[in-house]
């Protein structure tokens, strides 16, 4: 497994160095609040039945877009959304995770791991360091095994605190 995850670490350093991953890093997470603006937009919109928040979450999401432009190149298949649903997902297990760290830290810690493996698992895919056969065997439940590999990956190469 070890010699595995160095071959991926060096694809990934020959497609980006560690800066480029830094900035990629930021970038996502600004995407999965801007996911989390559009969500929020729209259930205040429903709430209080004012169409000026749908016209903010419409704004928002071609801000969302553009952005993730950046990271989400040439997608094949429904990688444009998978790569849009893996950082949703994160974004929300880190807010449940949060909630329950007060009660109940090893649920939350389940929680937070869940998290960083779907937005490790949103690298693996935009680096394009796992093919499309790798990523039908994630949704297996007996092959969690990959997506750890893509976390401690993930671990070793994104570091929000690099500077360009």
């Amino acid at each position: 497994m070890k010699d595995e995850i160095n071959r991926w670490i060096e694809k990934v350093k020959n497609i980006k160095n560690e800066a480029d991953l830094s900035k990629d890093e930021d970038l996502a997470i600004a995407i999965m609040n801007l996911i989390s603006l559009e969500e929020h937009f729209y259930f205040t919109a429903i709430k209080t039945n004012n169409q000026k928040y749908l016209e903010m979450l419409d704004s928002i999401r071609g801000l969302r877009t553009k952005l993730m432009k950046k990271i989400v190149t040439n997608p094949k298949g429904e990688e444009w959304c998978v790569s849009k649903h893996l950082l949703a997902s994160s974004m929300r297990l880190i807010e449940v995770g949060t909630k329950a760290y007060k009660t109940d830290k090893n649920e939350a810690n389940s929680y937070f791991e869940a998290a960083f493996e779907l937005f490790s698992l949103f690298f693996a895919i935009n680096l394009k360091i796992v093919d499309k056969e790798e990523i039908k065997t994630i949704s297996n439940p007996s092959s969690q095994a990959l997506s750890s590999k893509f976390s401690e990956i993930m671990k070793k190469i994104l570091d929000c605190c690099k500077e360009l």
